[in-house]
């Protein structure tokens, strides 16, 4: 089994202040890893330096063993690298086929792609789609009017569109109703399965992250404090200390 994300010794400071530091993680194809840690811990910044939002300190960041670190967030989308964000990052306006249109990928094709003609079969992918995250009937509605979690689930649809090898999520549960989380962790489950898709996943809910992720990642004080299974984080005394402790230093 590959790693399709490999992090050494990355340290990023803002200022005085240490986001992250000397953090080495790997994140393998095809599989789940899950992100988690006190607020403060440096797991956002830690998402924004491997998809290019900011230049690290020192370190390596390779992406199916390219090194990335010198990239911007264009060439590394396209390399097949996407994330979302706490926030949905949809357009309100817009129908649901409409953003699903907007975001299609232009990894294979470059710039001039943009100005050409829908075609047919692009529509029908975003059908699709929106029919794999349960939004088939809600197509034709102003996202704006949709649910928070709707909303989320349309934003996973539109990353979907430009088929990433690897999706970086950042709390997709996040202000979902109960009763959408389950069925939103199904699909993420299903993504991964049936799409091939690798994910990593920043998450505060500990049971979706428990019951989602194969492997974990514990950050706390900008340093990797644990990493293990489900089971081995659940009993490790320096993650429930680190959460229980509510430390706070660095950039979240």
């Amino acid at each position: 089994m590959s790693e399709l994300i490999e992090v050494s010794g990355v340290s990023k400071a803002f200022g005085g202040i240490i986001a992250n530091d000397n953090v080495s993680i790997s994140v393998p194809e095809g599989r789940i890893t899950g992100l988690i840690g006190p607020n403060g811990s440096g797991k956002t910044t830690l998402f924004n330096s491997i998809v290019g939002y900011h230049p690290i300190d020192s370190g390596s960041i390779k992406f199916d063993g390219q090194e990335i670190t010198k990239k911007m967030v264009p060439q590394i989308a396209r390399l097949g690298l996407l994330r979302t964000f706490q926030q949905t990052r949809i357009y309100g306006k817009m129908d649901c086929v409409a953003n699903m249109l907007v975001s299609e990928s232009h990894r294979h094709e470059g710039f001039r792609s943009m100005f050409r003609k829908i075609q047919p079969e692009t529509t029908e992918k975003a059908d699709r789609l929106l029919e794999f995250v349960g939004l088939y009937q809600k197509r034709r509605l102003v996202s704006g009017e949709l649910s928070f979690g709707q909303q989320k689930l349309l934003e996973f649809a539109m990353a979907l569109m430009n088929e990433p090898r690897i999706l970086l999520l950042d709390e997709p549960t996040a202000g979902i109703n109960p009763t959408l989380i389950n069925g939103l962790i199904d699909r993420l489950k299903r993504a991964a399965r049936e799409l091939g898709i690798t994910l990593f996943v920043i998450e505060h809910n500990m049971p979706v992250i428990m019951g989602l992720a194969e492997n974990i990642y514990c950050l706390a004080n900008g340093k990797v404090l644990a990493h293990g299974t489900p089971a081995e984080i659940q009993n490790d005394e320096r993650v429930l200390e680190a959460y229980l402790g509510g430390q706070t230093k660095g950039d979240d």
